[in-house]
């Protein structure tokens, strides 16, 4: 995410053991004697209450139409696959809002409560460890969230449609499912809107078709995504397509009504910077690449997956399409597992940030923009915040973006520049589609570097006030 000149734990997958004989090995030996219920948390003290256990998600097909400014405004079927991690007598979606009419289990209908932006599924038995799908239809009219720490986000409507900017938790506003960056899915998105609307989402298009006054787009993401990159974007946009000149396919829409920024400019923007960090940071992780710039009264961008979302109050600096591309390695591909672990996105995404501003006709070294920041010796918000344990009413704050970044650098300037992309690259190579910790990258830059580096990440990352020296 760009801010303005302003994690859930991963969830264990359990696997059957089968013997020779293709006998199912008995459960270890502290496993429950029956079914039980799902955790109704996945336990992330920045998300209070967001996410669930029992199961982890493999994919989410979404059913969805949508009439902008109508009532109901969505009316939706979610299909979710998973696996449930242990035998469950219930188990938790995360859902705000929204009237929920029917609920099955592997085709058969089951019982359902709702609880504190919970929907809480019992299936017609129990469900054993394993695959299970569960199907839930529901409308209403997305709220958006209005977080006195964090500011508005999740389900935002737009002069002409809709725009959805989910990080952290706001998914949940629009569809049920396990909200938290540990239990990522593939999904599909199939999406009726009034006809004449352009509806965007997640991955490749892979069919439209109009009847009588609606237009069905599909789209899919067959990479594993995080809940809070999902995206739909309703409304009426002019669209570009095309492949990158390294070959990557592209996709950019510009709502007509922006004027900061013009259709060719941004594809070729965000066609310049994809290539360009497919060289820094090694091969592109998904199957496009692209933007949607949009007129949602918000203050933000947002990295979310293939196609990352701009408006038009902060999309017309190039450097903020190199810090929301730069996620889709450092982000989305490696996902935190915990939002403690933010820095991971946003130290990276600012440090990428950088090196463009370094690039361009003009530039300024990445040297002197670390130090303009260190010498602000007086800076609480940047010195008295640890990066990697900021607090949830910092998460996006400028310790976890510029004092993130800076600890890169230190690291550059500790390892040497050969070593120093060689951890990036093997960073976005061996975490790539999966979750990771700061404790994971530590490792990594110790090992790639074979450099003790155990002083410089506790200064930079967990000490309080400004290093002196690492």
């Amino acid at each position: 995410m760009s801010r303005p000149r302003r994690v859930a734990a991963s969830l264990l997958v359990a696997v059957a053991l089968t013997s020779c004989s293709g006998k199912t090995a008995a459960p270890p030996p502290h496993a429950p004697a029956g079914p039980v219920p799902g955790a109704a948390s996945a336990g992330d003290p920045y998300m209070p209450g967001a996410g669930n256990g029992g199961y982890d998600v493999q994919n989410y097909d979404l059913d969805l139409r949508i009439a902008p400014h109508a009532e109901p405004e969505l009316a939706g079927t979610a299909t979710i696959t998973a696996d449930a991690t242990e035998a469950l007598s219930r188990f938790n979606l995360d859902l705000t809002g929204l009237t929920v009419s029917k609920v099955t289990v592997g085709g058969s209908p089951a019982a359902y409560t709702r609880s504190a932006g919970k929907l809480v599924v019992t299936p017609p038995k129990p469900l054993p460890r394993g695959r299970f799908v569960v199907s839930v239809a529901y409308s209403g009219t997305p709220r958006e969230i209005n977080d006195p720490l964090l500011g508005k986000y999740g389900w935002i409507p737009t002069r002409d449609g809709v725009f959805t900017g989910d990080e952290p938790d706001g998914a949940h506003t629009w569809f049920p499912g396990n909200d938290q960056p540990g239990d990522k899915a593939t999904f599909g998105f199939r999406v009726t809107v009034p006809r004449g609307l352009t509806a965007i989402a997640n991955g490749e298009l892979t069919g439209t078709g109009t009847t009588g006054g609606s237009t069905t787009y599909t789209w899919r993401e067959r990479d594993p995504m995080a809940t809070y990159l999902a995206m739909v974007d309703v409304g009426r946009f002019t669209v570009r397509t095309g492949r990158t000149p390294g070959g990557i396919p592209i996709y950019v829409a510009i709502d007509p009504s922006v004027t900061t920024i013009g259709l060719g400019r941004l594809y070729d923007e965000t066609a310049r910077i994809t290539d360009a960090w497919v060289r820094l940071f090694g091969p592109y992780p998904f199957g496009s690449t692209g933007g949607v710039v949009d007129d949602a009264p918000v203050r933000f961008a947002l990295e979310t997956q293939t196609r990352p979302e701009y408006v038009a109050g902060i999309v017309a600096d190039p450097t903020v399409i190199a810090h929301e591309l730069s996620h889709q390695w450092f982000g989305d591909s490696v996902t935190p597992a915990r939002w403690s672990d933010i820095w991971l996105n946003e130290g990276f995404a600012t440090y990428a940030e950088w090196m463009w501003r370094e690039r361009e006709p003009g530039g300024v070294p990445v040297q002197r923009q670390f130090d303009s920041r260190y010498s602000q010796k007086e800076s609480g918000d940047l010195w008295n915040v640890p990066p990697a344990a900021p607090g949830r009413g910092r998460m996006f704050g400028r310790a976890v973006y510029e004092r993130g970044a800076m600890t890169l650098h230190a690291l550059r300037k500790k390892v040497g520049d050969a070593k120093f992309f060689a951890i990036l690259r093997a960073w976005a190579a061996e975490h790539r589609h999966a979750n990771a910790t700061t404790a994971d990258f530590i490792a990594l830059s110790e090992r790639v570097s074979g450099i003790s580096l155990g002083r410089l990440f506790r200064v930079w990352l967990y000490g309080k006030g400004r290093p002196a020296n690492w």
